[in-house]
């Protein structure tokens, strides 16, 4: 974590799909998957994403990133969600803070793709 940053300043954390001894987490769409079980189907019948847990990919490693609100919202998804990564014995890092979280939600309301 970077210094001066303070814990509650942090909007949400990644989970690397590296275990702590290095290794790559196997299989490769794990982030899909875990994911999915947090996804809904919209009105046009597809699978979207919740807005508070998404995959990504960070220097060529896979992985989920998982806003803290969702600890208010729905505790029970939250810890599943801490509960896979130590399981798995997966990396955690923290994500973006507070203020570059806003400015990404402010940067996608422009995007037409």
């Amino acid at each position: 974590m970077a210094e001066g940053i303070v814990a509650e300043q942090v909007a949400e954390f990644v989970i690397m799909g590296v275990t702590l001894d290095g290794k790559a987490f196997r299989p490769s769409d794990w982030a899909e998957r875990l994911c999915g079980v947090m996804s809904a189907f919209g009105g046009d019948q597809r699978m979207v994403y919740s807005p508070f847990v998404h995959p990504i990919t960070a220097n060529g490693v896979r992985c989920v990133v998982v806003d803290v609100r969702l600890e208010a919202i729905e505790p029970m998804a939250y810890r599943f969600l801490l509960n896979f990564a130590k399981d798995n014995e997966l990396q955690v890092r923290h994500g973006r803070i507070a203020e570059r979280t806003r400015l990404a939600e402010i940067q996608r309301v422009g995007d037409t793709a």
